[in-house]
């Protein structure tokens, strides 16, 4: 078995492209779907100066073991955060995507509970900051990202709402303890529309995902039980779509 850290093997007479990888951290703040973006720094032979984009960066062939090892690495070393759920979402690559040359980039989406958040500027990002993926009539409009990201966030959100119709994927974005209220619009924040109620609450009960709390919080109403996810069930799969309620739920 080859070591890991011996050379890699020649590829000549074939150049090799440029290796990247790319994260879409998404929370939820203000009941908004948010992506945490990074500002490139403005020096001499960087590409899109001062644009802002995922975070990310190249493989290490060195000291990452995988392209996951690669991501997480990128994603503590500019912006300080551990994920809870990491998962690639897809590859692209082509001449014109990168000015530097052929590159190829691996992209993986992180959900992140906003209670958790501590994002810290790292690398050599000149800035970073979250912002609404789609802001309120009179915010302000995500700004223009560098190279393909634009398309990249595109492919991520729409992964996050196809798997939010039949998986607990937006649990993740709840923090440690949640009623079921506060899981239900969630859900319906990602998806983009009202949930019937009592099938959602049986659907989520019935499947095992998460555990009752001998803990109630305090609402506007009345007190409310406490739940948590199991964390050794991983990623639920429901056995059919989730069932509206009819409507749209704000901005998604």
């Amino acid at each position: 078995m080859a070591k890991h850290n011996a050379a890699p093997a020649a590829c000549e007479p074939y150049p090799r492209p440029l290796c990247t990888v790319d994260v879409i951290i998404l929370t939820l703040l203000d009941a908004t779907l948010q992506v945490l973006l990074v500002q490139r720094e403005d020096a001499p032979g960087e590409p899109f100066p001062g644009r802002w984009a995922l975070p990310g960066g190249i493989v290490d062939t060195q000291h990452d073991r995988s392209l996951e090892d690669c991501a997480r690495r990128k994603l503590l070393d500019k912006t300080g955060v551990v994920a809870p759920h990491l998962e690639q979402i897809g590859s692209w690559g082509d001449a014109v995507r990168d000015p530097r040359g052929w590159s190829t980039t691996h992209v993986y989406l992180a959900l992140l509970p906003a209670a958790t958040l501590h994002p810290r500027r790292g690398g050599n990002a000149a800035d970073l900051r979250w912002f609404p993926l789609e802001p309120p009539a009179g915010g302000p409009a995500l700004p223009p990202l560098a190279f393909d990201h634009a398309r990249l966030l595109g492919a991520g959100l729409a992964r996050l709402r196809g798997k939010a119709e039949y998986t607990s994927l937006p649990i993740y974005l709840l923090p440690q303890t949640f009623t079921l209220s506060e899981l239900q619009a969630v859900f319906q924040v990602v998806l983009g529309r009202s949930l019937e109620k009592k099938a959602f609450r049986t659907r989520i009960l019935a499947s095992g995902l998460v555990e009752e709390l001998d803990e109630m919080k305090e609402t506007s109403r009345r007190p409310a039980r406490l739940y948590r996810r199991k964390t050794d069930e991983g990623l639920h799969y429901f056995p059919r779509a989730l069932e509206s309620h009819g409507g749209s739920v704000g901005p998604s």
